[in-house]
């Protein structure tokens, strides 16, 4: 089910989990605020070019923003989004035209969406995942832990750890008490911010060299 959220930007409703994929308080600026201010802005000051990650492409809201934003900044962006659940293509179709152009690419095929932003979606659970390259940002945007408390684990953070290279920076939405002590237990220096509408904290975390 397509929303329109306060700024006017839309997201979708997940049947499966019961919740949307963005905040109806703001979806984009939800957007903009955790993953490409906090998250690409920030890896921009430390790698020269980024290497990201994304755990849930989901209604593709983050990816379309990088592409922008790579675009813009005339910055190397290579991204990686996997997602188990695809959203089926009678509510991508309703959704902006760019973020449409993601959903209707192949995936787990390399594509090139504009001369400084490359993109690859991999339908996959993250138990199955495994990379060779190494991630200097990772969005882990996944449903809340209500929802999906299987990927808010010490153990899934490790995972997000061994993808990473030293000094590389992970953003998330959530910035419950459990969530933070897991990431720290996993090796991440934890940042709180503040959040958009409607959220008090997020999270941007850095993983500390060994």
């Amino acid at each position: 089910m397509l929303r329109t959220t306060a700024d006017g930007s839309k997201t979708l409703y997940s049947e499966k989990f019961g919740q949307h994929y963005h905040s109806v308080f703001g979806a984009e600026t939800e957007s903009l605020e955790v993953f490409i201010q906090l998250g690409l802005l920030e890896a921009t000051r430390k790698f020269k070019e980024i290497n990201l990650f994304e755990l849930g492409f989901g209604s593709g809201l983050n990816a379309q923003l990088s592409a922008r934003f790579a675009q813009e900044k005339g910055i190397l962006v290579k991204y990686t989004g996997i997602e188990a659940y695809p959203v089926e293509e009678a509510f991508t179709s309703s959704l902006p035209e760019e973020t449409a152009a993601l959903h209707a690419l192949s995936w787990n095929e390399p594509h090139q969406i504009n001369p400084w932003f490359r993109f690859r979606k991999i339908e996959t659970f993250l138990e199955e995942f495994s990379s060779e390259e190494r991630f200097n940002l990772i969005y882990f945007d996944a449903f809340a832990p209500e929802s999906q408390p299987e990927l808010w684990t010490v153990e899934v953070f490790e995972k997000m750890a061994g993808l990473m290279v030293e000094e590389g920076v992970l953003t998330t939405y959530c910035s419950k008490v459990s969530v933070q002590r897991n990431m720290r237990a996993a090796g991440f220096k934890v940042e709180k911010h503040p959040g958009p509408p409607h959220k008090r904290e997020v999270l941007r975390a850095v993983k500390m060299a060994l």
